[in-house]
């Protein structure tokens, strides 16, 4: 499962952050962006601050895709109340991120595999869309020999990240619920995350 380990230390160093808070990133040592230019600094404008909001965004639940990501974005304009929030609340609801926020994977690619490939039921019944939009009181859980795997074990363990909460979760039966839609202030980011900029480059 870390196939992506390079290219996804990679949006680290070329947003500048570390994006997942994680003790690994490259960024640790070298906080500029790869290549020969990446030392050079100067101020973006304010189309660079909104790209790299959205950039972030996206980056964060595993490098989403431009069109998936805007359908999103236009998901959220569309419902009421405010874009930003809506936009998160979307993110959040997705079957990757509820798997990843759950502490059953280490990261948000780890956490897309190990939905693509099956070992996730969502009310005892077997989804493997990552994209999969969770409701609230849905019952997450790893299916079969899946609890068994090293890299679940391991995940649950680990103590670099808390279960926030809006959620629910036993990992004794690696069993969690999502219990309600959280706003941007309950999502345990590593780095500051801001919607509003990202609906303000969609809405140029």
């Amino acid at each position: 499962m870390a196939k992506r380990e390079e290219s996804k230390y990679k949006i680290n160093r070329r947003l500048g952050v570390n994006l997942w808070g994680r003790p690994k990133s490259p960024l640790n040592r070298r906080d500029y962006g790869p290549g020969q230019h990446g030392q050079r600094r100067k101020k973006p404008s304010d189309f660079g601050t909104q790209l790299m909001a959205k950039q972030k965004l996206k980056g964060y639940y595993g490098n989403i895709g431009e069109r998936q990501f805007r359908r999103l974005y236009e998901e959220a304009a569309r419902r009421r109340g405010d874009t930003g929030e809506n936009l998160i609340e979307l993110l959040e609801r997705r079957l990757d991120a509820v798997v990843y926020r759950m502490k059953f994977v280490p990261t948000p690619f780890a956490a897309r595999q190990f939905v693509n490939h099956g070992h996730v039921s969502v009310n005892g019944r077997r989804v493997n869309i990552a994209s999969y939009q969770v409701k609230d009181n849905d019952t997450i859980e790893v299916r079969g020999k899946a609890k068994e795997m090293a890299v679940v074990l391991e995940a649950v363990k680990a103590a670099e990240r808390d279960v926030p909460e809006y959620l629910e979760v036993d990992h004794d039966r690696m069993k969690g619920r999502f219990i309600r839609a959280p706003k941007l202030a309950d999502v345990p980011y590593p780095v500051t995350m801001e919607p509003n900029l990202v609906v303000e480059f969609y809405s140029r």
